[in-house]
Parts: structure tokens; C-alpha cells; sequence
């Protein structure tokens, strides 16, 4: 059979999660916007959750990986609108989303 009409193995998926993983930590440590450091953070997390599925289904782990993948949806949801509140309080604030320009929250 033809190699790329093969079915995807696990290594198929780690290296889409190690990808994934790589943009966000690229993501947050170079932008300087705080919806971007945020996006970054949810594609590490998206990552994690293709790690959990990907060991779920290739190993003898049952449904196990993948409640723990849900709680992870579940968390990065929440964590998701706790930041936009913060974001949006910053931004009445400091009229501004960039990470530079708010470091006055320091003093």
C-alpha cells in the first residue's frame, strides 16, 4: 500500500504536538501582545491534548488520556475567560493590550 494513505502512528502525533508546542512557546516568548502570549498558551495546551489522546490510543490506557484531554478543554476554558476579563480591564485601563507598555503595574 502506498506509504501516505497509511493509517497515522503515534509518532504522526507527537510530531503535530511537538509543532503545535513549538508555535506556542515561540508565541509567548516573543510577542508583545497579550491576546498573542494567550493564544500561545492555548496552542501548548491543544498540544497537551494530543499528547493525552495520542498515549490513550496507542497504549492499553483506555479512556483514561482522554478524560484527562477533557479536563484539560475544560481548564483551558475557563482560563481562557479569566484572561479575557483581565485583558479587558487592562485595556479600560492602560488603553492598550501591549505587554511594554503596561509594566507600569509594577509600581
Amino acid at each position: 500500500m502506498i506509504q501516505w494513505l497509511a493509517e497515522p502512528g503515534l509518532t504522526h502525533f507527537l510530531i503535530v504536538s511537538a509543532i503545535l508546542f513549538s508555535l506556542g512557546l515561540m508565541a509567548v516568548l516573543s510577542k508583545r501582545n497579550v491576546i498573542m502570549v494567550l493564544m500561545g498558551v492555548e496552542l501548548i495546551l491543544n498540544s497537551a491534548n494530543i499528547n493525552m489522546i495520542a498515549f490513550s490510543r496507542f497504549t492499553d490506557l483506555g479512556l483514561d488520556g482522554q478524560m484527562i484531554g477533557l479536563f484539560i478543554i475544560i481548564i483551558a476554558a475557563a482560563e481562557a475567560a479569566v484572561a479575557l476579563a483581565i485583558v479587558l480591564n487592562i485595556y479600560n485601563r492602560f488603553n492598550s493590550i501591549n505587554l511594554d507598555e503596561i509594566s507600569l503595574l509594577k509600581g
